[in-house]
């Protein structure tokens, strides 16, 4: 209880119901209604005043202090609503719902609770994107996640996950609000994503909601969801269904399922493989050239969330994959397509039109478009119908594009074709639909006709050419007589007013206008209002066949606008494969290619267990992370089953995708650079199997040369020898080239360059080998780096490249240096290295083991000037060398 209800009586009446009500509510701005307008108090009113920058002002005193008050036109509350919302908060609108007595506050209660993840409303959701709220609960170390998407009427339910599998499922899912038990620890990594609410802890008891889903499912168990009674997600799922009841005011029968959802049917993408990939947003938090940038020209709201869903989660099963590749086959390049996307460009949000209809949040325009929805559905369904390579795939969809011409009739009749914003405002059913209301409303805008008429036709009867009919406030409507013709006045008149030369009556056909005509406008206002729940009523059990014609519609456009981009951009069908393994002929990167003003270099990619690793090297802005990005990307569309740009692309089984590129310091969780580096290699080499796709980029480079050397060495090791993923792996120490020697499944691949008058052509050609140098110092030129830089850096370089092949000579080291060759080593020192073999017994790289003391004498020995890490690193080697 709040210190302002523990004095309630030194408020005034109205400020008593005002702490009344906000006291159920602490944790939101209650939306008090006055009039016209919606008032915020107190503390709501400071918090409202400075995030929607509007004037704080007082209203009088209530217990012996100014109130704060801001408040906003009830009439325009939507957008100041739409961006408190987006700001993560959440509003309670209260209204009247008393009749005035004159006694005391008008009663009024929270009629609606508005938080970021319980939308429905179309001017608070963002058409592209679905609005979800998910619950999150934990027992002992395992995660629980349940989520609700309102507006598309689904309820589904994870299994106990780890923390790792449990952050890239809240990623996949995109939650706006995330319900949680009030004792909850909510991990840093993941405090980022939305507006966390807490929740009573007693919200999340089993035994509880497993009553509280079968009451709500109407089953005597939840055996038919394959939820048994000690299903640990059931704590979350009945706490979610609780919470989402309590913010609607609405018992939610609609939601009449819950999925139990599995991740091993997904290819499982983690957060930095999603951020890496630019799925949805770019490294920058753009949208523009993402993947989904690139595939979404859908042409419905249904059709992109879809999408988006797909992308989010992409699918293993090859048999649904080439499944929707035969249907973007059997839709693609048809004449007859163009007026399928054109009808579809007619339809609106019809999965979230179903749900305000289902909710009475549904507004008039919302029900016009509904009509022209179903006006326009059966040009889609005789188009679709005459494909008859669609037909015979008969995807389950298919038989849910089935016009409603009953319900589209019923509109038709029922609904005028502009309607005003709001049923309030009237003037939203069709003359004819109902005999009383046309009734009401003739009266109410006919009236004057009618007096006009009732003048004339008394003046007529009475041969009194001076009657009038009037109207006044105080006697209502009335006939006037002058004096001189009050000798006509029939008996059925009766007197109700005497003026100097006037006598003024009323008479039963007047009076009944009267009370007709007086009350007719808000008659008919309220019988509209009634008229208008009866429709949604009846439109109402509609809701299933209305909510399979919107996912078949959705199908329809994805699948369209699949094949628009295969011709568009010259994609393949992907090949699937039992036997794992990539194989990839002139593949390309979608986005890039799209971007370039020149022809992007294609490239041929091969992996598989007998080649399980790719070390690629080459210099920086040769092309390594778009070779390793294409790859990802490749896999991806293909797993949500798209055409990919390459030309031809075969692929075995694929778990999961992992991405280890560049990296940046996590502030909120105090991790530095190389921290964040080691811990996404770390959850990389803790999860990767054989059917993961992985790519490694410059893992190391964070520390010294030596310890990251030592760590990207055997992190490799670790990856083809113990986890025989699929790796890709980019470096600049071409110490890594030497495991080809080593290791029989790993294979080099470099990105060429050419040098012309201390220039530099990046080639972008993938080639068999290692690269001979790093062209550090051309690129740096190709940035901007001033020239008394680059020239001050090419003295000192030569400088080292001489030191080191002098201490090489020293040393007794020429056959050492030739077998690992020094960074920017010339080349026809290269071209004379002997060849060597693989070695079947490699073990784990020798500078992870002790230097010998010898050694450490050696570098000693060398004066500190001279000595550069690469010489330190051959020392150690010459050394383990002379031990074998």
């Amino acid at each position: 209880m709040t210190e302002n209800m523990k004095d309630l009586k030194a408020h005034t009446p109205m400020m008593q119901q005002y702490w009344e009500i906000k006291d159920r509510y602490p944790n939101m701005l209650l939306f008090y209604r006055l009039g016209d307008f919606y008032e915020l108090f107190y503390d709501d009113a400071k918090k409202a005043a400075k995030l929607l920058d509007i004037t704080l002002t007082q209203r009088g005193n209530s217990a012996g202090a100014p109130i704060p008050m801001a408040g906003i036109p009830h009439h325009s509350s939507e957008s100041y609503l739409a961006r408190l919302l987006k700001q993560g908060e959440s509003v309670a609108i209260c209204e009247q719902v008393g009749e005035v007595t004159g006694k005391g506050p008008v009663e009024r209660d929270v009629v609606r609770i508005l938080t970021p993840g319980t939308l429905t409303d179309d001017y608070l959701l963002d058409a592209k994107n679905d609005s979800i709220t998910a619950a999150l609960f934990q027992v002992e170390e395992k995660w629980l996640i349940a989520w609700i998407n309102l507006a598309g009427a689904e309820f589904s339910l994870m299994p106990p996950l780890s923390e790792e599998a449990m952050t890239a499922e809240l990623l996949r899912i995109k939650p706006s609000e995330i319900v949680h038990s009030e004792s909850l620890k909510v991990p840093a990594k993941i405090r980022h994503l939305c507006h966390f609410t807490p929740f009573p802890d007693w919200h999340f008891d089993q035994p509880r909601n497993y009553t509280l889903l079968c009451e709500h499912f109407k089953t005597q168990s939840l055996q038919g969801f394959s939820l048994e009674q000690d299903h640990l997600g059931i704590h979350v799922a009945g706490a979610l269904l609780t919470y989402v009841k309590e913010t609607q005011k609405d018992p939610l029968s609609y939601i009449n399922q819950i999925t139990l959802e599995s991740i091993d049917d997904a290819v499982i993408l983690d957060m930095t493989t999603r951020r890496n990939l630019e799925i949805e947003r770019t490294l920058y938090g753009e949208t523009n050239n993402t993947v989904r940038d690139l595939l979404d020209e859908c042409q419905t709201p249904m059709g992109s969330r879809l999408l988006s869903r797909w992308l989010n989660r992409p699918l293993r099963d090859h048999k649904v994959l080439n499944e929707r590749l035969n249907l973007i086959e059997s839709l693609e390049g048809k004449p007859q397509h163009k007026n399928i996307r054109e009808a579809l460009q007619n339809i609106g949000d019809l999965e979230r039109l179903v749900t305000r209809i289902v909710l009475k949040t549904a507004r008039p325009r919302d029900l016009t478009q509904l009509r022209k929805i179903l006006q326009n559905t059966p040009e889609v369904a005789a188009e679709i119908t005459k494909n008859e390579k669609l037909t015979a795939i008969n995807p389950l969809w298919l038989e849910w594009l089935k016009p409603q011409n009953e319900l589209c009739a019923l509109l038709e009749t029922a609904i005028v074709d502009e309607p005003p914003l709001l049923i309030r405002d009237g003037g939203v059913i069709k003359t004819g639909y109902d005999q009383n209301l046309d009734e009401l409303i003739e009266l109410s805008t006919k009236g004057d006709q009618f007096l006009l008429n009732l003048e004339t036709s008394e003046r007529e009867r009475l041969n009194i050419p001076t009657l009038k009919v009037g109207y006044n406030r105080v006697h209502g409507y009335y006939i006037e007589v002058s004096k001189l013709h009050s000798d006509k006045v029939p008996t059925e008149y009766v007197r109700r007013q005497t003026l100097k030369d006037v006598e003024r009556y009323i008479y039963p056909e007047l009076k009944e206008f009267e009370n007709k005509i007086l009350s007719a406008k808000e008659r008919s206002l309220a019988l509209e209002k009634v008229l208008w729940d009866e429709l949604l009523e009846k439109i109402e059990p509609h809701q299933t066949a209305l909510r399979l014609l919107s996912e078949s519609l959705a199908n329809i456009d994805i699948f369209i606008t699949l094949g628009l981009l295969k011709n568009r951009y010259n994609w393949c069908r992907p090949e699937f494969s039992k036997q794992i393994g990539i194989e990839i002929k002139k593949g390309r990167h979608p986005i890039v290619e799209r971007t370039l003003n020149r022809p992007f270099i294609p490239n041929d990619l091969s992996i598989h267990p007998q080649s399980n690793m790719l070390i690629v090297t080459g210099p920086n802005m040769g092309g390594k992370s778009t070779y390793m990005r294409q790859t990802a990307l490749i896999a991806l569309m293909a797993h949500i089953g798209s055409f990919v740009p390459a030309e031809s692309a075969k692929l075995g089984p694929i778990d999961r995708i992992f991405t280890r590129i560049g990296a940046q310091d996590d502030l909120n969780s105090e991790q530095s650079t190389f921290m964040v580096e080691m811990t996404e290699t770390a959850t990389i080499l803790n999860y990767a199997t054989d059917q993961s796709l992985v790519l490694m980029d410059e893992v190391g480079r964070g520390t010294s040369t030596l310890d990251g050397l030592s760590l990207a060495w055997s992190a490799a090791v670790y990856l083809t020898e113990k986890a025989k993923a699929m790796t890709i792996f980019a470096t600049h120490y071409f110490e890594m080239t030497e495991l080809e020697e080593l290791y029989a499944t790993v294979k080099n691949l470099h990105l060429d360059a050419v040098e012309y008058k201390d220039e530099i052509i990046f080639m972008h050609e993938v080639k068999p080998g290692a690269a001979s140098k790093s062209y550090g110092l051309q690129v740096a030129a190709l940035a901007g780096v001033p020239k008394a830089v680059i020239e001050s850096a090419k003295t000192k370089l030569s400088q080292l490249e001489q030191s080191f092949l002098a201490a090489s000579v020293t040393h007794g080291k020429n056959e050492v240096s030739q077998k690992a060759p020094a960074i920017n080593q010339p080349a026809e020192v290269i071209e004379k290295m002997p060849a060597k073999k693989a070695s079947p017994q490699a073990e784990i790289p020798f500078f992870m083991e002790p230097t010998p003391s010898e050694v450490e004498e050696e570098i000693r020995a060398i004066d500190a000037n001279d000595l550069t890490p690469r010489m330190a690193l051959d020392l150690i080697y010459a050394w383990q060398k002379k031990l074998r």
